[in-house]
């Protein structure tokens, strides 16, 4: 088989790759949700007795009642299925520059070096996610008005993730996204060290354009299935269409006005809703 053709078939396959992992992280976040959503139910249930106390499903369930290693286990899952669509153009093309140079008798590095610095920097967001989640649910434990507030709060946290799409920021971060020649042309870096730098790079500009709509699932809920297909449509159409600006806006929009509705009605985010159990 030729050079271009072989290349073709590589890039196929890391398309297949891409493909195959976002669809079974899916698979797996559904399999997870069912599973919490039963509990859930089943708590809800039970008799008040016990303690007779009211609980906060939202607040102390932010993490959906997950430990550590299973929270960023599925936080990983998480990314996977909602960036691995997005991301898979600047992949593409990564791949088609170690391919030229590898036709060409150069050095050439694994894609997945690329693709797992990309994934670490999610990963190290995640154990911070999770730090930030169990410090609000450890607030409201021991505050009944920060308790009582939550679902205002993270009324509030929505539309400062509406509002972020219009920052500076976000604008910055997403052409650096929507440009995957612009980030290689400027961040390239030979070697298996510079593999990782690019990929971690890339991921930081995808962090810093995303970091709020994923901050979101907080409130939403955690393993809110119908939140994250949103995000994950909103995040593609920013990064991929050729009106994702305009989306990013629109979307922004949206929040913005969801988030004031849910301050005036506060059972508009049920997550954050406090529940007798």
């Amino acid at each position: 088989m030729s050079g271009p053709a072989a290349a073709r078939r590589q890039r196929l396959g890391i398309l297949a790759a891409l493909c195959a992992g976002s669809a079974l992280s899916w698979l797996l976040l559904l399999r997870q949700a069912g599973g919490l959503r039963a509990a859930f139910s089943l708590h809800a249930a039970m008799p008040m007795g016990v303690s007779g106390q009211s609980s906060m499903v939202g607040v102390s369930g932010l993490t959906a009642g997950m430990g550590p290693t299973l929270f960023l286990a599925m936080w990983l899952a998480m990314m996977a299925a909602m960036m691995f669509p997005s991301a898979a153009p600047m992949v593409l093309l990564f791949a088609k520059v170690q391919s030229g140079r590898r036709e060409a008798g150069r050095a050439a590095v694994p894609t997945m070096l690329f693709v797992g610095a990309y994934l670490l920097v999610w990963f190290a967001a995640g154990v911070l996610a999770y730090g930030l989640a169990i410090g609000a649910g450890t607030l409201a434990d021991h505050s009944a008005a920060l308790l009582g507030a939550a679902p205002r709060i993270g009324a509030a946290l929505v539309v400062l993730g509406g509002c972020y799409q219009f920052s500076p920021l976000k604008r910055r971060c997403l052409t650096k996204c929507k440009a995957p020649m612009d980030f290689l042309l400027g961040e390239w870096r030979d070697g298996k060290g510079g593999a990782l730098r690019m990929g971690a790079v890339h991921g930081a500009y995808c962090l810093g354009c995303c970091w709020m709509l994923f901050l979101l699932l907080l409130p939403l809920g955690v393993m809110n299935i119908a939140a994250m297909g949103v995000l994950t449509a909103l995040v593609f159409a920013e990064k991929v269409l050729p009106s994702g600006r305009r989306i990013a806006a629109i979307g922004g929009a949206v929040l913005v006005a969801f988030g004031l509705a849910a301050i005036a009605v506060p059972h508009l985010l049920p997550t954050l809703v406090p529940v007798v159990g």
